[in-house]
């Protein structure tokens, strides 16, 4: 098996995919606790992928698309979770979901029909959403706390924005973009 492949970041990133369906179940289930455990553990794994990926310099573009894919499957179980368990808060942030999902799937709509394939650019907004979307959505469920929540939702939105015109500056797909300058400097360097 290929060494990029067994990584200390990627393993982290599979066992997220692999809790995706545990997390499915214990929202099916109704089961709170179970549900907020599993996707702590999650949201910590996710934390450290990116910084052993840094730290081992095991920083690859399949580690950068397995932690995509893993990222937009819990997010997306974070949702279901709300409409399952918690479905008064569902229906309070209804908005706010629809907009957090949409800054997750335009952004990979336009990549995949721009380069035809998934983009992955871990942005420094993105890293900061990614980190404030966990105590956010354990505030809400638990404290019923609405406006940092909805702060994090909007910070989502503009990294989609962000996202997008990352994707309209670069020439052809490209992984672990830090911001928007990083693709400028990228598309006047290779003018």
């Amino acid at each position: 098996m290929n060494k990029n492949f067994c990584s200390v970041p990627n393993f982290l990133s599979i066992l997220r995919l692999f809790l995706v369906p545990v997390l499915a179940v214990a929202a099916t289930l109704g089961e709170a606790n179970l549900f907020l455990l599993v996707l702590a553990i999650s949201l910590v794994s996710d934390m450290l992928d990116g910084y052993f990926a840094r730290k081992l310099e095991q920083v690859t573009e399949l580690g950068a698309k397995l932690d995509s894919w893993a990222d937009m499957a819990t997010y997306a179980m974070m949702i279901m979770g709300l409409y399952l368990i918690w479905p008064p808060v569902f229906d309070q942030q209804f908005t706010f979901l629809v907009a957090a999902t949409l800054s997750y799937i335009l952004p990979v709509l336009i990549a995949l029909a721009r380069f035809g394939s998934f983009p992955s650019y871990h942005t420094w907004g993105a890293k900061l959403a990614a980190l404030l979307i966990a105590p956010a959505f354990y505030w809400l469920v638990l404290y019923d706390e609405q406006l940092f929540f909805r702060a994090v939702i909007v910070l989502y939105v503009v990294v989609a924005l962000e996202e997008i015109a990352i994707t309209f500056l670069l020439k052809k797909s490209k992984t672990n973009i830090a911001s928007i300058l990083t693709s400028l400097k990228m598309s006047k360097d290779k003018s």
